[in-house]
């Protein structure tokens, strides 16, 4: 019984009382596949003994319900969003809406919300490359305002 499951050690031991009982000790070959199990975890219930019925095969059945079986539709190609096509500089800092007056820390309330729309991480896949340009435009932008508000004046 080792390498076995737990329900194929079962099976083994009530096909070999049955076999004790009727005084064979043939094996079997009336075999059903398992539907909803791979290979390599079950591949047959013994269909003799126990199972001749076919009892067990229909409540497992019953109770499996046919959207088990159903393969999963295949996703439809990703669509970009419309904002990830804007990569010209002024589209960026129209976006980030940048003026002379904001401070030092609505710039940066501005950086986390640019990023928290078009962070790659964010995106599929396909339009990472788009997000990362419009990230690295977002963050010279505001770098350079940065470095314009904090440079002294002179008047």
């Amino acid at each position: 019984m080792f390498g076995m499951s737990v329900f194929q050690s079962v099976l083994e031991r009530l096909k070999a009382e049955q076999d004790e009982e009727s005084g064979s000790h043939e094996a079997r070959e009336t075999l059903l596949p398992v539907r909803g199990l791979n290979g390599g975890f079950v591949r047959a219930i013994d269909t003799s003994g126990p199972f001749a019925s076919g009892t067990v095969q229909r409540a497992y059945l019953d109770t499996a319900g046919e959207d088990m079986f159903v393969p999963p539709k295949p996703m439809a190609d990703p669509v970009m969003p419309d904002h990830l096509a804007r990569i010209a500089p002024h589209d960026v800092a129209w976006e980030l809406g940048l003026k002379e007056t904001d401070t030092v820390t609505l710039l940066a309330e501005k950086r986390r919300r640019f990023a928290a729309e078009n962070h790659p991480d964010r995106h599929h896949r396909d339009f990472r490359a788009n997000a990362t340009l419009r990230m690295k435009i977002a963050n010279m932008l505001i770098d350079e305002a940065l470095r314009r508000l904090r440079a002294p004046r002179i008047d």
